[in-house]
């Protein structure tokens, strides 16, 4: 796929997820299939960028291109910086971030709380795009604000008219929270209405959704997000089925156990053993989800404090998983957008 001025292995994008989508993960996940991986979101406070959290949301040491970095807020001037800031340090694309439904985000009328001000909008993505002429910028929303305000389209058509390049949207307005199902007839409006690239997000969970949904919506591309945690292999059990109409096999326990002990190893030395510790619990807890005698393993698991004991854990888990010959089944209910 070519996007942006830059040749994708695939059509298939990992979503932007506070805590999640750091270097590891979207190294692994580009391993395993991903076309394009969006960093998670980077304050545009100037005061925070040396902050050791900011630091290690702006590292792409080593990341297979495009590097694209996603910055949050509501000021126009400060959003503009940012970007300048992320470029001048490696991104190759701004992703501005207007689909977060966060609480402690849209308090300070930051991400989705956006799509309320549709003149603040316009004046963000200006700013931006005239900040790093250079650079494309991309923007992510949700589909309104609440289902009576469904304003997508306005906003779309306000984003092609500012100069981003691209556009995602998440298929549920922003008080839908993750509740309920994502709905694509918006996301079907605003392809037909913009001649710029259309993502598509939300629900992407099995590689028959996949094909649904580009089908359905006329998108572009498919970003998934939650459906990936634990499951990186998604990208490329989707990439197999959109070309080829059938399906690859499940993983085996033995190679879920490679690479989870991969990202793991990955997680210790980005962030250090302590806070790496902490982040690797949920990590393997979305790895084994599905999986009989997970559950216990998972509570074990929440207890152990070092890069060690959570090694030796995991090994003996999956040891034991491959001495009784049990494959790994995710249950539907786990599988999210």
């Amino acid at each position: 796929m070519d996007f942006l001025g830059f040749r994708l292995r695939n059509n298939l994008f990992v979503a932007p997820m506070a805590g999640v989508t750091d270097r590891p993960f979207r190294q692994l996940c580009k391993r395993l299939g991903a076309g394009y991986a969006v960093s998670e979101m980077v304050t545009s406070n100037s005061l925070l960028y040396g902050s050791a959290k900011t630091l290690r949301r702006a590292n792409h040491e080593g990341e297979v291109e495009p590097i694209a970095v996603q910055i949050a807020g509501a000021d126009p001037l400060m959003l503009a910086e940012a970007a300048r800031y992320n470029v001048d340090h490696g991104a190759q694309v701004i992703d501005i971030n207007m689909g977060c439904p966060a609480k402690k985000v849209c308090n300070v009328m930051a991400g989705s709380a956006l799509l309320q001000d549709e003149p603040l909008v316009a004046r963000i993505l200006e700013a931006v795009v005239k900040a790093v002429p250079r650079t494309p910028v991309t923007l992510k929303i949700r589909t309104g604000w609440n289902r009576d305000h469904r304003n997508a389209p306005r906003i779309a058509r306000i984003a092609e008219d500012s100069g981003i390049r691209a556009l995602s949207i998440h298929g549920r307005t922003r008080a839908d929270q993750y509740m309920g199902s994502a709905e694509y007839d918006t996301l079907a409006e605003v392809k037909s209405r913009i001649r710029i690239p259309l993502i598509a997000n939300g629900d992407i969970t099995t590689p028959e959704k996949a094909r649904f949904v580009l089908a359905y919506t006329g998108a572009d591309g498919l970003m998934i997000g939650r459906a990936a945690q634990g499951r990186p292999w998604i990208f490329r059990e989707i990439e197999h089925y959109l070309a080829t109409g059938k399906h690859l096999p499940p993983p085996a326990p033995d190679e879920i156990h490679r690479v989870l002990r991969a990202h793991l190893g990955e997680l210790y030395d980005f962030y250090g053993e302590e806070t790496g510790a902490k982040v690797a619990r949920k990590h393997i807890s979305w790895y084994t989800k599905g999986i009989v005698g997970s559950a216990h393993f998972r509570f074990r698991m929440n207890r152990l404090q070092t890069r060690a004991e959570q090694l030796a854990a995991t090994d003996e888990f999956f040891l034991g998983l491959a001495a009784t010959g049990l494959s790994y089944q995710p249950e539907a209910e786990e599988l999210a957008a």
